[in-house]
């Protein structure tokens, strides 16, 4: 059968086209526009109101859906309730129309829709951090893998955010069960590629949860280097290393940060008899600021106690120091640093006798040996290396009994020294220094080495001074950062730092080297140094009078200052006075029975016999 052909209207299209393009047909088209416009203009805000109607009404079903079916009757009772006081109060309908008609018009306005997801560049990002991954976290004959080229990275990435510049900020992304999560190898590796795929000069942490098989990296803030030494808010025993982040310690202090005070996070180093860290060893480079560090402890430690520095590189870094009460000596040379360490050893046994022998009589320590004392010792390595081309002992050694038994003795050993030379650090050193400080640029190997653990953040990309990780006993690797304790008498400290560690300097008491006390010094007799040194191994052997400290006998005053030793006290005397070791006087041990110098002033000390 032959189709029957169209009619020609619908053929030939013409004729439509002229009367799309007509004038009257645009005219009407254009009033039924404006028309409808209009009719939304006048009627938006009914539909306003009837949008908000409607979505009060689809809440209010949810909110009887969620109902429980015990709780739908009084919950019933209560609204036919206020419809009742609402019915019966005046113009009460009115008021109820208005405000039903408000909630519907502030429920049904227009909002703007907020842009959810990450932007296109953003996703590039995370795809391709998605892909980096793959080889480390995907496994062959795995069924279901997690991580697979080209695959959703958003079963993978749980939470992320974005700063204002586009760059990764958060991540928190998941991994599969067998991933070895628990070797430091396996860690390293993602970490490795996070880091490189998130944007290097930046510093992330990272937070394993091994229970959740979730890894969360967040970018953290520099740590301010605006915090200068002060007087801290710090019970005795307590020491502020530096600051660190907040969310790795539970405490704050208020601290004065250029001109504003605000609250910062410490790490506090707790010494003292129940301290498990009695003792610290900071290493780093030339210049990272570990002397820094001691200066700022031997500050604090001048507040509640005594403080021996030997300062091995004999620069001069400590020389503020001198002459200051409670400073029992500053000592750069060989000679000094012997007879001032054997001095320390020595009486950090007499400490222990005179404690053990007052609590077996069932009395109190006595008050010299709860007094805390510190010994400080900037690089004693390279003292090491001149002991040993002069043939004598090395420091190191006098440092083994405060070591072992300082905690004890309310004795802190304080050690610094550089990544070079650590080898060069006697066994004790190593074995009893349990709170740990690395400054300064190291690697993850090198930071494991002296804390024993690695640190679960990436270097910084600019190390300021005063710039490292602590760890003190078994707790986390924390970031640290010392605060600024130059040198006063450096010409180039500033005002501001010079005048904030001259505030925490005692006042001198102790004229300097070759000067002449202005008044003398009572409360105890003088002695010798190698005397009462010879005197130490027989009051541990006999025990005769070992209340008193080491046997020493009378030295007569001599016009350059107090002698560099521990006053032995008399019957009649009130208590012992910690003088000055080496600091001002020159003194003489016996040595082979031939006198040897120690070090001091100019003119020497005249000894009896």
């Amino acid at each position: 059968m032959a189709r029957r052909p169209l009619p020609r209207i619908l053929t030939n299209s013409a004729p439509l086209a002229r009367m799309a393009h007509s004038a009257s047909l645009a005219r009407s088209r254009e009033f039924a526009r404006s028309a409808a416009d209009s009719a939304s203009d006048v009627f938006h805000p009914l539909i306003t109101i009837g949008r908000g109607l409607r979505r009060l009404g689809a809440a209010g079903r949810g909110r009887w859906a969620d109902t429980p079916k015990d709780q739908r009757g009084p919950l019933a009772f209560f609204v036919a309730a206020c419809v009742l006081v609402v019915w019966l109060v005046p113009y009460g309908p009115l008021l109820a129309l208005i405000g039903v008609m408000g909630a519907g018009a502030w429920a049904g306005r227009e909002r703007t829709p907020v842009e959810t997801g990450p932007s296109e560049a953003e996703t590039e990002r995370l795809r391709a951090l998605y892909e980096a991954l793959v080889p480390y976290l995907s496994a062959e004959g795995d069924p279901s893998p997690l991580y697979a080229h080209g695959g959703d990275w958003e079963r993978a990435f749980a939470e992320y955010a974005f700063d204002d510049s586009g760059r990764l900020e958060r991540l928190q992304l998941k991994y599969p069960a067998y991933f070895t999560d628990g070797e430091d190898r396996s860690r390293v590796r993602i970490e490795q590629v996070l880091y490189a795929k998130a944007g290097r000069g930046r510093e992330y942490r990272f937070t394993w949860d091994e229970l959740a098989n979730q890894l969360t990296l967040t970018v953290l803030d520099a740590l301010p280097t605006d915090i200068a030494a002060q007087r801290f808010v710090t019970s005795p025993g307590e020491t502020v290393l530096g600051f660190t982040d907040p969310d790795s310690v539970q405490r704050t202090l208020p601290v004065t940060g250029g001109e504003e005070t605000r609250d910062a996070p410490p790490v506090v180093w707790r010494t003292g008899q129940r301290s498990t860290e009695p003792h610290l060893l900071v290493l780093g480079q030339p210049g990272t600021g570990a002397t820094t560090l001691l200066r700022s402890i031997a500050l604090q430690a001048l507040q509640h106690g005594d403080v021996l520095v030997i300062d091995g590189s004999g620069t001069g870094e400590y020389g503020c120091l001198v002459g200051r009460p409670g400073v029992l000596g500053v000592e750069s040379g060989l000679a000094g640093a012997l007879a001032t360490l054997e001095w320390a050893s020595h009486e950090t046994e007499r400490r222990l006798i005179a404690g053990n022998r007052a609590r077996q009589a069932g009395g109190a320590a006595p008050d010299d040996t709860r007094r805390p004392l510190w010994i400080i010792a900037d690089r004693p390595t390279a003292l090491s290396h001149i002991a040993v081309a002069e043939e004598q002992d090395d420091p190191q050694r006098w440092l083994q009994v405060p070591l072992r038994h300082g905690r004890a003795a309310q004795v802190t050993v304080v050690v610094a020294d550089q990544f070079e030379t650590a080898e060069l650090l006697s066994d004790p050193v190593r074995a009893h220094t349990k709170a740990r400080v690395v400054l300064g640029p190291a690697t993850a190997e090198e930071v494991r080495a002296v804390l024993g653990a690695p640190p679960h953040t990436t270097p910084p990309a600019q190390v300021p001074p005063g710039r490292g990780y602590a760890r003190l006993g078994n707790a986390p690797v924390l970031r640290l950062q010392v605060p600024a304790t130059p040198d006063p008498l450096d010409d180039a400290t500033g005002q501001a730092h010079r005048e904030a560690v001259t505030a925490l300097l005692p006042e001198h008491t102790v004229p300097a080297d070759g000067a002449g006390p202005s008044e003398p010094v009572s409360g105890g007799k003088r002695v010798d140094v190698g005397k009462a040194v010879a005197a130490g191994p027989s009051v541990r052997a006999e025990g005769a009078e070992a209340d008193d400290g080491p046997a020493a006998d009378d030295v007569p005053p001599a016009d350059d200052g107090p002698a560099a030793a521990e006053a032995a006290p008399e019957t009649e005397a009130t208590g012992p006075v910690a003088e000055p070791v080496g600091a001002s006087a020159r003194v003489r041990t016996d040595k082979g029975g031939e006198p040897r110098v120690i070090k001091g002033s100019v003119e020497a000390v005249r000894t009896e016999g």
